[in-house]
């Protein structure tokens, strides 16, 4: 696997031209699977993991890599999967998600492709709660299943959505509900996002992708008024299938009942990378996932 994330840094130019590269793996069978690169930092051969006591059976062990101390976690195992049997030809995919780094393991991993967000498609309907994908797409007329990884570490880490007493309930001077459009294709962030807002008395209305998030807010203003008379705030992911979240500020920016509506982009994603294209984009703020208190801040410094 050497060289496999050689000039990963260069890979940043694609983030805003709606472009992504997703490493491609597989859990034991003949099913791949992928993962963007941007949260990769490298992928190792399996070492030798150390056992701990835990209740969570999808924790196969503790490593360290390069002087921290990781925990992984075994990928199939956590999505209902086989568990992945010999660590000897298995690798390890270490990740940062949410300010944490970790390690899953995977069975193998095949190689990174340069793909279109267009070309990734929310999953099929009717799949239930219990499923682990955030999205599809086909390579080479194989089906690759994009897991939602923020919903597997939802099963380790206990995310807390309370509030601080002193943010969670904000009024408006004049009667009017304050609405807040939330756009994220993993339905746990969604949820933690719903449940801050809730807390604070805001309404919000739930779209899974860019491209949905976008056609709401075109249906909200076809009666000609500007979209700032029906809603406060916009809160977007950055990865997601369809439209990301830099195309969908650039084309709220583009379009004239649209472009004065405050954009945060709220993400797993980490990096002064994020920083840059906040304004290069458009967007008014960028705020890591997931602290209730800092997004619920930031949302009520954009409402008036």
């Amino acid at each position: 696997m050497a060289g496999l994330l050689d000039g990963i840094d260069q890979r940043t130019r694609l983030a805003g031209e709606n472009r992504m590269e997703l490493l491609l793996f597989t859990l034991g069978g003949k099913q791949k699977f992928g993962i963007n690169v941007f949260k990769v930092q490298e992928v190792i051969q399996c070492p030798e993991l150390t056992r701990i006591a835990t209740e969570e059976q999808i924790v196969s062990g503790i490593t360290n890599i390069r002087g921290k101390t990781i925990t992984v976690l075994d990928l199939a195992k956590a999505i209902g999967y086989k568990q992945i049997a010999d660590n000897k030809g298995a690798y390890v995919i270490v990740t940062e998600f949410n300010g944490t780094i970790q390690g899953f393991l995977v069975a193998g991993v095949d190689r990174i492709i340069n793909m279109k967000w267009a070309d990734i498609k929310a999953p099929p309907k009717g799949l239930g709660k219990n499923n682990f994908m955030t999205a599809v797409t086909e390579v080479e007329n194989e089906l690759v299943e994009i897991i939602d990884v923020e919903k597997v570490l939802s099963k380790l880490v206990d995310v807390s959505t309370k509030l601080d007493n002193d943010i969670s309930q904000i009024k408006r001077a004049v009667d009017k509900s304050i609405t807040v459009l939330v756009v994220d294709d993993s339905s746990v962030a969604r949820n933690q996002i719903k449940r801050t807002l809730d807390q604070m008395g805001i309404e919000s209305i739930l779209a899974k992708n860019g491209r949905e998030g976008l056609n709401l807010l075109k249906q909200m203003v076809e009666d000609g008024q500007p979209v700032s008379t029906k809603l406060d705030v916009i809160i977007s992911d950055i990865e997601m299938p369809e439209m990301d979240g830099y195309t969908l500020t650039m084309e709220i920016r583009k379009h004239d009942l649209l472009k004065n509506i405050p954009v945060i982009l709220h993400t797993s994603l980490t990096g002064q990378f994020n920083s840059k294209m906040v304004k290069q984009v458009g967007a008014d703020s960028f705020i890591p996932k997931f602290h209730a208190d800092s997004l619920a801040q930031e949302v009520k410094s954009f409402l008036k």
